[in-house]
């Protein structure tokens, strides 16, 4: 089988055509040491009816299968679009959680809407405020405020994300991110579940605006700076938009 390697900001991907993968197979291909080495797997179809361009489906490096992701959803566009599959520049993506429009820049930036976003309630756990929010999956965030707030390197991500997997309030998991304000803008870091922390995550920088938003601490349009970059975020009409590069790494074959 063939497949692309591509990445947005660090995030990284597995690109498959072919059949849909089991999860051991995803777990091998993501695997950094014996694998391919991936945060996951996106498995991209082209649609011969008229609509969309193309369709995406998404597993996690655990093998879980997720219904959005917001850098895969950018890299998809990128993949369709070299593919000679769209007609033009804009066109539409059909996702787990429905269809997503997204546009190709000619300076190789790819803008992706991630669709509705929620702001849910806050919840205090392990002496620590999060709150809760909806970008197609679940996000816990917190913010480092006071001196705490330049200090987001050392931030306890590994250990609290892992933890709040099994809470109450996110039965089906959650994405962890930690957040601090940084002039106009955002720095955060990312544990996604069923891979850990990331370089960058295109839903965690949608729920952490979004949060920031209504707050008061950031406005409708906020650049995220992430570890492995920048992301711009927009909240229009109710909807999340992200844009930020998408990159071919390289191609190969699984045998």
């Amino acid at each position: 089988m063939n497949f692309v390697k591509m990445e947005g900001l660090g995030n990284d991907f597995v690109v498959i055509e072919g059949p849909a993968p089991m999860a051991e197979q995803v777990r091998q291909w993501c695997d950094r040491h014996t694998g391919i080495g991936a945060d996951g797997v996106l498995r991209v179809s082209k649609i011969d009816h008229e609509g969309a361009a193309c369709r995406m489906e998404y597993w996690n490096a655990d093998g879980s299968a997720v219904d959005m992701c917001g850098n895969g959803l950018r890299c998809t566009a990128a993949y369709a679009y070299e593919q000679g599959w769209t007609a033009g520049g804009s066109f539409t993506v059909e996702t787990a959680v429905g269809v997503r429009r997204a546009e190709m820049s000619s300076d190789g930036m790819v803008r992706v809407e991630l669709g509705p976003y929620r702001v849910g309630s806050r919840l205090d756990i392990g002496g620590r405020s999060y709150v809760a929010a909806e970008v197609g999956n679940p996000h816990a965030v917190t913010f480092l405020d006071g001196p705490d707030g330049l200090d987001l390197d050392q931030a306890p991500l590994a250990a609290v994300g892992p933890s709040l997997q099994d809470h109450p309030a996110f039965p089906d998991g959650v994405n962890v991110e930690f957040v601090a304000v940084s002039g106009n803008g955002l720095r955060v870091r990312v544990w996604e579940r069923g891979v850990g922390e990331t370089r960058a995550c295109g839903t965690g920088a949608a729920a952490a605006a979004a949060v920031a938003c209504r707050q008061g601490r950031s406005g409708r349009t906020a650049e995220v700076e992430l570890p492995g970059g920048t992301l711009g975020v927009e909240l229009a009409d109710g909807a999340a938009w992200i844009e930020g590069p998408a990159v071919r790494v390289f191609r190969g074959a699984i045998p």
